[in-house]
């Protein structure tokens, strides 16, 4: 499974990639948030990163949990993640900052090469077809969506 996800942010690189690594703040910033916690090290320096999220179907919310290492490299202006727990486990996920039209192009790629391995067989099946669209697509995309909103309207972290 991949998904990609891209958004234009009204700001410079280096603006949207604070916004991009400050997770900590994201339950504040992001109405799909509901926590997140480091383990190890923070945001200044990346760690393990424990994130609590909703999807929203019409009014209902179905929560998701992942924990992973965050590996932050700001002269890059890249993020990656490594789920090392929760449902995806094994996704890596990688944050890009680039300029772009007087603003900054900010895209989300994920991959995984399956589902959770106690659907055993149809694992890749339900990674690719439910979990990747459905859930992981659509998170992105509401983060992506909120933290250029947020750029826009010059929220300093």
């Amino acid at each position: 499974m991949q998904t990609e996800n891209v958004a234009w942010f009204p700001c410079q690189p280096e603006e949207a990639f604070k916004l991009a690594s400050r997770v900590d703040l994201w339950p504040q910033l992001l109405p799909h948030y509901r926590w997140v916690r480091f383990h190890r090290g923070g945001p200044e320096n990346g760690g393990l990163v424990e994130m609590a999220a909703r999807r929203q179907f019409g009014a209902l919310g179905w929560p998701v949990w992942w924990c992973s290492r965050m590996a932050i490299s700001p002269a890059e202006q890249r993020i990656r993640y490594t789920h090392v727990d929760g449902l995806t486990k094994g996704m890596e996920v990688l944050w890009q900052m680039e300029a772009s039209r007087g603003g900054t192009q900010v895209s989300i790629t994920h991959w995984w090469a399956g589902g959770p391995s106690f659907c055993g067989p149809a694992a890749t099946y339900v990674g690719r077809s439910l979990i990747g669209p459905v859930f992981v697509h659509f998170i992105a995309d509401q983060t992506l969506r909120h933290l250029a909103q947020h750029a826009g309207e010059g929220i300093a972290v």
